[in-house]
């Protein structure tokens, strides 16, 4: 009982113990913090992955994709391990494009990833259907209200000009006949694109809103190659809606058209060059893809999980989560050598205190104990602070930023980065107590060796001390 109390005592009169609780503290919440962002950043980037990969894909070596999707779709139903555990399939056309419109005058053109999707057979594996903002949660190629008006107005400006170039002579042939009328003109009604929100929007240096380059309705053009010949080919397209993911990656380059005008447009009907699967349970992943490896063994199709198909990217995180961790860390090792230097200043001005102490009966490991009980007093008292200052920094995070960045008049979190409309956070108990254990033992550690100082002063020579 006289250990505790001494240990008490030493905390509340030893002023200087509030350096060593206050290191801690911020160390602690230091990581909690960054783990907690970092945490978030991860989910939310493993999110939109999953979402636009979904849980298996199927895919071509090249891009000229493989022959009969349908066909191979309906294999997979007739083998019943695949048929009960996946729950959707659709099949997709991707190639790279180049993306053309003008903007007050000005001809744009940007590199893009086209793909061709069926928007219910997509919107069936998620992660799509849910990030187009026009029509959030049912994503579809058709042209809205504000898209058609906006249409008609660029349809009517074309006519204007029409009619304003000069008549020409009416042609005639060998026999001086005039030329037959023409047929009458049907006006041409684009597909509908879905373009990327970062595509259609930019955000100034020096102005908080974003500006719109791309309005519903408005006309693109995109350019790409054709699966058989490799020759250009081009089509018209109308803005029918924005897909935002929040990640700058898609959000800045991925245009989504109709599938069957794609193919259609590239010369490979029937083809494409990636099945999407969704399984029923995730965990059964692995076997689903030794079965589909057998099934297309000698096809040229790659299967693949998303998390395989992004295995380095999210490897690179987890690698810089660790690194960020262990070099944090040492915020709290810090501490721990100030905790070693107070304690042996202690030991130094308790030496009377400690010779009193073993004369009354005290034995070496209790006065061990002392210390070591004071370590481990100063590092739960200050992992507890750091927790609750790290958990209350986190949660209010983003008023936090937004005030400093009023006070320093720079933006601290750039929104045109990743998109998010805020910092995101994942705060998880299983990373607070490691953090907790961490700084603890620290703490105790450190004190071990002005503890056994301690432990190991003669009586005698304590009491004769000074």
């Amino acid at each position: 009982m006289y250990k505790l109390l001494l240990c008490w005592r030493y905390l509340l009169t030893r002023y200087l113990a509030l350096v060593c609780i206050v290191s801690v503290m911020l160390g602690v919440a230091t990581l909690i913090v960054v783990n907690s962002v970092m945490g978030g950043f991860s989910a939310k980037l493993r999110e939109r992955l999953h979402g636009l990969l979904s849980d298996v894909v199927i895919e071509a070596w090249d891009h000229g994709g493989f022959a009969d999707p349908g066909g191979k779709m309906q294999r997979i139903r007739e083998d019943p391990f695949l048929d009960e555990r996946i729950e959707a399939m659709t099949p997709t056309l991707e190639i790279f494009a180049m993306l053309q419109f003008t903007f007050r005058g000005a001809p744009i053109t940007r590199p893009v990833r086209l793909v061709g999707v069926d928007p219910e057979g997509r919107a069936r594996l998620g992660g799509f259907a849910e990030h187009v903002l026009l029509h959030k949660g049912h994503a579809t190629f058709e042209l809205g209200p504000e898209a058609r008006e906006r249409q008609q107005q660029l349809q009517r400006m074309h006519e204007l000009r029409m009619t304003s170039l000069p008549e020409l002579p009416p042609s005639r042939d060998q026999n001086g006949k005039p030329p037959p009328d023409k047929p009458p003109s049907v006006p041409f009604a684009p597909e509908g694109a879905i373009i990327g929100y970062a595509i259609a929007h930019f955000r100034a240096p020096d102005k908080p809103e974003e500006v719109r380059i791309l309005a519903p309705g408005d006309d693109v053009v995109l350019t790409t190659i054709s699966g058989q010949k490799l020759a250009p080919v081009w089509a018209r397209f109308a803005v029918c809606d924005y897909f935002r993911s929040e990640m700058s990656e898609y959000d800045s380059s991925y245009v989504f058209v109709p599938l069957a005008y794609l193919q259609k447009l590239r010369t490979m009907e029937d083809r494409a060059t990636s099945i999407q699967i969704r399984l029923k349970d995730y965990r059964d992943s692995k076997a689903v893809v030794e079965r589909l490896r057998k099934l297309f063994d000698g096809a040229p199709v790659e299967v693949q999980t998303w998390e395989d198909k992004q295995g380095p990217l999210l490897a690179a995180i987890s690698v810089e989560k660790g690194i960020l961790n262990v070099l944090l860390f040492l915020i709290i090792a810090v501490a721990g050598f100030g905790i070693l230097a107070i304690f042996s200043m202690i030991v130094v001005e308790k030496t009377r205190d400690i010779g009193i102490l073993k004369a009354l009966g005290a034995s070496n490991s209790g006065v061990l104990k002392i210390f070591l009980g004071y370590g481990l007093l100063l590092g739960v008292v200050g992992a507890l602070l750091g927790t609750g200052l790290g958990v209350t920094l986190t949660i209010y995070i983003n008023e936090i930023e937004k005030r400093l960045a009023i006070l320093t008049g720079q933006e601290l979190f750039p929104r045109n980065v990743y998109y998010f409309d805020k910092i995101p956070t994942d705060i998880q108990a299983w990373s607070v107590l490691l953090v907790n254990i961490g700084a603890v033992t620290i703490a105790v550690l450190f004190s071990i060796l002005p503890a056994l100082r301690a432990a190991l002063l003669h009586p005698v020579r304590a009491l004769r001390y000074e």
